[in-house]
């Protein structure tokens, strides 16, 4: 949502408006558990959750005599962050005042799950089930949601199979039955129960965010993108001043009127999404884009015709008309159906001057293979644990492709990028100490025969780009790749490696097995005279000719 969408869902809590001051202010005053959540939800969605944990740590330290203050503050510490410690401490001052509160053990059972004691979490979720039989729904709500989390899908599946022959029916229990479908990579046969789950619940909004995704993994997208566009934004600042202009929406001229395009979700979802951008432009209108700063230099040197600016530019209301989420591209542009993405690619492209400057940085041997192992460290409680399942490491990746007769080149960005330092396998060149943003990525990327990478943001620049590129898809793949196949619409020169179990050993195996082939191909391809340089690669092997 960044990890927007909910793994499993909890009883709901509504959001607040208050400023912090007023928050802090108002709890102080006057105490009141339930608000003192709503404020912390209030502060999540908005991005400033550093300052969520503060209130909720200062107002339970100060109430640690009401035990449901604590309750409380354990609830929206686990929503949001990874935080176990903080959390149990929390639980320990409920025990002393209140042993038998439900609620409380049922979240002992929660962390326990969390921090990977499976069998005594799910022992301690049994017998809470057998011993509480009034609070079985939300009993099983928190441990199909924690099974979830912690990638557990098939168990989470068989124990609400096993719950719903018995006990009652919530719209949380239909919504994380749906979710265990989906990440098991059976989204026609989720979308019946998150159907039923709005039925029961039509307004929850991670509900109905849980199920576009699985439309849109189903490939449904006409479904789809009209409820995707009613979710909560993910954006870094929830007061920016653009996010109070009128929303562009499907249908609007946009003929002659300004419009502000802005970063939600991820890099990697603005790299997919901003191709669309082509069809404002075309239709006569004037487009601003606000985007982190790795992606300002990238974007601008792509769209020539577009202003680009960093996020927090600070620009004049009253010139424009509009204001969307990059995301929403791809549903104003009118794309509702998989066939209908557009085939125009390169759409992004890198600076002739830094491909050459990158070019005399890597060794002349050919071929080059970019390598990236894992995605970005996020802080969020479901973006973690989601990272966690997407990432491998650079000992396990490169243990699976090497050797190979290839220049192999790091791509990865932030900490994981660290381990090229205790790699003591075949060399791996890494020219990322000299990139400033995307666009020096990119014309590394133009250098590349080749890019192997796991679910993250160079993955979607090496496709845009038009580089052939090998996803190392997670077992529970995104909703963009689909539930099956090894070839994507949104990227032509792309081939899907998909795990098919939580360990991405035998997927890594695979990948090593096409990448020898592939090099071996390649070089044969050179001593015959021919062009070995790749311009996408061939159904089945992952031949680029």
């Amino acid at each position: 949502m960044r990890g927007k969408r909910m793994e499993g869902l909890v009883p709901e809590m509504d959001v607040s408006a208050l400023d912090m001051q007023a928050r802090r202010e108002i709890l102080l005053r006057s105490p009141v558990p339930a608000t003192m959540v709503r404020m912390a939800d209030a502060l999540f969605a908005a991005g400033k959750g550093l300052d969520a944990v503060r209130l909720v740590l200062e107002v339970a330290s100060h109430q640690l005599n009401d035990w449901r203050f604590s309750v409380a503050a354990a609830t929206a510490l686990l929503r949001y962050t990874v935080r176990y410690d903080i959390v149990e401490a929390l639980l320990r001052n409920v025990h002393r005042h209140r042993p038998d509160d439900v609620l409380a053990q049922v979240l002992h059972a929660y962390v326990q799950l969390m921090k990977g004691d499976v069998g005594g979490g799910l022992a301690l979720f049994s017998a809470l089930m057998r011993r509480c039989f009034d609070e079985r729904a939300m009993i099983c709500e928190y441990m199909s949601m924690a099974l979830l989390r912690i990638g557990q899908p098939e168990q989470t599946l068989a124990c609400l199979q096993s719950y719903l022959e018995s006990g009652p029916m919530t719209a949380a229990i239909l919504n994380n039955l749906g979710c265990a479908l989906e990440r098991l990579n059976r989204s026609a046969e989720a979308i019946p129960w998150y159907e039923r789950a709005l039925a029961l619940e039509a307004g929850r909004p991670e509900i109905s965010f849980g199920y576009a995704n699985t439309l849109l993994k189903a490939g449904r997208l006409h479904e789809a993108w009209p409820l995707y566009f009613e979710r909560a934004l993910s954006v870094m600042d929830g007061t920016a001043w653009y996010l109070s202009l009128p929303r562009l929406r499907p249908g609007n001229d946009v003929a002659g009127r300004r419009i502000i395009l802005f970063q939600e979700q991820g890099l990697g979802d603005t790299i997919q999404f901003i191709r669309f951008v082509s069809d404002l432009l075309a239709k006569g209108a004037e487009v601003t884009i606000l985007v982190p700063r790795p992606l300002v230099r990238l974007l601008a040197q792509s769209y020539p015709g577009v202003s680009v600016h960093e996020t927090g530019w600070i620009g004049e209301k009253e010139r424009y008309d509009y204001g969307m989420p990059i995301p929403d591209l791809p549903y104003v542009a009118g794309v509702m159906s998989m066939q209908e993405i557009p085939a125009p690619i390169p759409y992004l492209r890198a600076d002739p001057g830094d491909v050459a400057r990158f070019a005399a940085m890597l060794p002349a041997r050919r071929p080059r293979i970019g390598l990236v192992w894992a995605g970005e460290r996020r802080e969020g409680a479901a973006d973690v644990l989601a990272d966690q399942r997407r990432s491998t490491t650079l000992a396990a990746l490169g243990a699976a492709v090497t050797p190979v007769d290839a220049v192999l080149v790091s791509l990865q960005f932030g900490a994981p990028r660290g381990e090229i330092a205790g790699w003591m396998g075949q060399a791996v060149c890494d020219p990322m100490v000299g990139v400033r943003d995307m666009a020096d990525t990119a014309a590394i990327v133009a250098n590349l025969d080749l890019v192997i990478s796991v679910d993250t943001s160079p993955l979607h620049l090496a496709g845009a780009m038009g580089c052939p590129v090998w996803l190392i898809s997670r077992w529970d793949a995104c909703w963009r790749w689909g539930d099956a196949g090894d070839r994507s619409p949104w990227y032509p020169a792309m081939r899907l490696f998909r795990a098919q179990e939580r360990s991405f050993a035998p997927v890594l195996g695979a990948v090593g097995a096409a990448v020898r082939d592939w090099s071996g191909r390649w070089h044969a391809a050179e001593a015959d005279g021919n062009d070995p340089q790749p311009v996408g690669p061939a159904r089945g092997t992952g031949l680029a000719r």
